[in-house]
C-alpha cells in the first residue's frame, strides 16, 4: 500500500512513517507539511492513501481532503484524517469532504496500521473516541447542505438499515439484529450507497443524522443499541 503524508510537524511525519511501515505491507512514497503541497504529492504519486493533518498552514487538511476526492483523476485515492483535534466540526466536517476515516493521534500503532489497512482496501472507519461527536454534529446541523429528497425512492426496510449504520452497526451486527443473511445485510448496504449517492460508509452515518433518522442520544432502529466504530 502507498501512503502520503501530509502533517505540519517533521517530528509527527517521521512517526508516523516508522509505524506505518513497521509491518512491511505499506511504503510511504512522499510526505507533505502543508495541504497546497500534499494535493501536489498525490497528483504526481498516485497513493492509495493519504494520512491528512487537519491544522497546516497555506491549505489545511480539510479543503485539502475535498480538493484531493473530487478530483476525478484520483478516484482511486483514500484519505484518512488523523489529528490531535476533534472537535464537533472538524470531524463533521472531515466526514462531508468525504474523508473515509477520521483518528485522533492517540491512536495505538496496531489500530494505526490497521487503520491504514482498512481504508486503503475501501473500507471506513471512525475512532470510537469520535463516533458520537461525527453523530452530535451532523444532528446539529439540522440538515444543512442535505439534499431534502435524498431518503425519496428508499423502502422501510432500508431507512431501517440506514438508521443502524447511523447508529455505527457493522453488517454482522445488522444482519444479526435484523434476523437477515451477512450476504443480504451487505446487499442493502451496497443499495443505500448506490441510492443515496454516499461515497461510503460513513457518509451513510452523516446522512442518517442529518436527516434526523437517528439522533443522538436514543437508540437506533428497533432499539438498537449505542452506536461504535462505522466500518465496511
Amino acid at each position: 500500500m502507498r501512503v502520503v503524508i501530509v502533517d505540519d510537524q517533521a517530528l509527527v511525519r517521521t512517526g508516523l512513517r516508522t509505524l506505518a511501515e513497521h509491518d512491511g505491507d505499506v511504503v510511504v512514497v512522499g510526505e507533505a507539511a502543508d495541504g497546497r503541497t500534499g494535493i501536489a504529492q498525490v497528483r504526481a504519486l498516485r497513493p492509495d492513501l493519504v494520512l491528512m493533518d487537519v491544522r497546516m498552514p497555506v491549505l489545511d487538511g480539510l479543503a485539502a481532503t475535498r480538493e484531493i476526492l473530487a478530483d476525478p483523476l484520483l478516484r482511486g485515492c483514500r484519505v484518512l484524517i488523523l489529528t490531535t483535534f476533534d472537535e464537533d466540526e472538524h470531524v463533521h466536517e472531515a466526514l462531508r469532504a468525504g474523508a473515509s476515516g477520521y483518528l485522533l493521534k492517540d491512536v495505538s500503532p496496531t489500530d494505526l496500521r490497521a487503520a491504514i489497512r482498512t481504508v486503503a482496501a475501501g473500507g471506513a472507519l471512525l475512532s470510537p473516541a469520535v463516533t458520537e461527536t461525527v453523530m452530535r454534529a451532523a444532528a446539529e446541523a439540522g440538515g444543512q447542505g442535505t439534499d431534502p429528497t435524498a431518503l425519496e425512492g428508499l423502502g422501510e426496510r432500508e431507512r431501517e438499515i440506514l438508521a443502524l449504520i447511523g447508529r455505527g452497526l457493522t453488517n454482522d451486527e445488522i444482519a444479526a439484529h435484523l434476523h437477515l443473511s451477512p450476504a443480504t445485510a451487505r446487499t442493502y448496504v451496497s443499495r443505500l450507497l448506490a441510492r443515496t449517492g454516499a461515497r461510503d460508509r460513513p457518509a451513510l452515518v452523516v446522512l442518517a443524522y442529518e436527516t434526523g433518522l437517528v439522533r443522538p442520544g436514543r437508540p437506533g432502529a428497533d432499539g438498537a443499541g449505542p452506536a461504535g466504530a462505522a466500518t465496511s
